[in-house]
């Protein structure tokens, strides 16, 4: 058995997030991510009750970091090795094509809808996003995420996915590092004290850098680490959850399905973020997929697994890149303000370009024979579309100082 994927393999046996003998997919899983993505896109549409919306975003990393885990975990398992070309191959498949698209479509509409000088502040932005450093970008000019003196970038969302790729830069190398050096105990032992070091370390850092200054520590990537090394460390002590009798996992997930609703109806902008606060959405979100491991019958997987949820679930990172950029820019071009029904016709449009971007450019793409074949044609795939972008805003600026 090779270390590469099988592109024959549904994608969503290839995401679901467990390890050999675990379930093959999980319904719930998928669920959670459309509740994370709808929290955030409710959060940004300014909707009554929803003002701590923004933890959605906490519940897609714990969510990343179970799924991630369990894919690196595998290949370790199952070849006694781990590839970094097929795993960083997988990564601009899955995440570049879609994040791409966006980038571009939107330094476009930005400058057609809100003015080249409005434009080429929106291009630059768009240069940070592609490199995934856009959180260094933002924290840097001193950007409040609740608000602040200037518009928000259509492309401040971006912030977020460049936490998670910095991570997962680091992530694998790390594990394959203290795998070599301890050499004993198996993979899941290991990467289940690697994730419990990370998430020590990490949190204990959020808590302080949060009281220094939680406007710089909410873009950063050591303050986040650690809520996707949960969703690692409940990965690999899967075999642990799976043994909960049925009434504790029910519990469990339901518990958690309740800390997440409390920090999205009682969290707001006044919220010192993330810090200790952060513990109620993401330990919420690793209850959910603890509870869900054994399949209980009373779990919330009840809910979460249904079909509607599922497809959400299934084109929530297009939609989490277009529904910003697009509230955004409607809210700024227009005079008046965006009407709730404005609002609904936004998210609709979001849905649309979601479900477009999902079935004819990310699936597709990620999914393609030769790419996975191939891995190097996946990285080469990935460095031209950074090219694009990066040469196409630099394109958009330099015309300024011309007009």
């Amino acid at each position: 058995m090779t270390s590469r994927e099988d592109p024959t393999r549904p994608v969503e046996a290839l995401e679901s997030g467990t390890l050999d003998g675990d379930h093959a997919f999980r319904g719930d899983v998928e669920g959670l991510r459309a509740l994370a993505v709808a929290l955030v896109i409710l959060a940004h549409a300014a909707v009554p009750g929803f003002s701590g919306g923004f933890v959605g975003v906490d519940v897609f990393y714990v969510i990343s970091g179970f799924v991630i885990t369990g894919v690196l975990l595998r290949r370790i398992e199952s070849t006694g090795r781990l590839s970094f070309l097929d795993f960083y191959a997988r990564r601009a498949r899955r995440i570049l094509p879609a994040a791409g698209l966006v980038l571009l479509v939107t330094v476009v509409m930005s400058y057609h809808y809100l003015g080249f000088l409005r434009g080429a502040m929106i291009a630059d932005d768009a240069r940070w996003a592609s490199t995934f450093l856009a959180n260094v970008h933002f924290a840097a000019r001193d950007t409040n995420y609740f608000g602040g003196q200037f518009p928000p970038s259509p492309l401040q969302n971006y912030w977020s996915l460049s936490v998670e790729e910095q991570f997962y830069l680091v992530y694998p190398l790390l594990l394959v590092l203290c795998l070599r050096l301890v050499r004993v105990g198996r993979p899941r032992t290991v990467t289940a004290v690697v994730t419990a070091v990370v998430v020590v370390v990490s949190l204990s850092w959020s808590v302080h850098a949060t009281a220094v200054n939680s406007a710089t520590a909410y873009f950063s990537s050591a303050t986040r680490a650690w809520e996707l090394a949960l969703g690692g460390f409940i990965s690999a002590t899967t075999h642990w959850w799976r043994r909960l009798p049925p009434l504790v996992s029910s519990v469990a997930s339901w518990a958690g399905l309740v800390g997440v609703g409390l920090a999205t109806a009682f969290f707001s902008s006044r919220t010192s973020y993330p810090g200790d606060a952060a513990l109620l959405p993401v330990v919420g979100a690793g209850l959910v997929i603890v509870g869900g491991a054994g399949r209980a019958r009373g779990a919330a997987a009840v809910l979460l697994a249904r079909a509607p949820a599922r497809w959400v679930g299934k084109i929530s990172y297009s939609l989490y890149l277009w529904s910003w950029p697009l509230l955004t820019l409607a809210t700024q071009n227009s005079t008046n303000g965006l009407s709730l029904a404005d609002r609904a016709l936004t998210i609709l449009g979001s849905l649309i370009a979601a479900s477009a971007t999902y079935y004819l450019v990310e699936n597709p793409l990620r999914r393609a024979r030769p790419l996975v074949r191939y891995p190097w044609w996946s990285l080469v795939l990935g460095l031209v579309i950074i090219a694009a972008v990066l040469g196409f805003a630099t394109y958009k600026i330099s015309i300024i100082p011309a007009l």
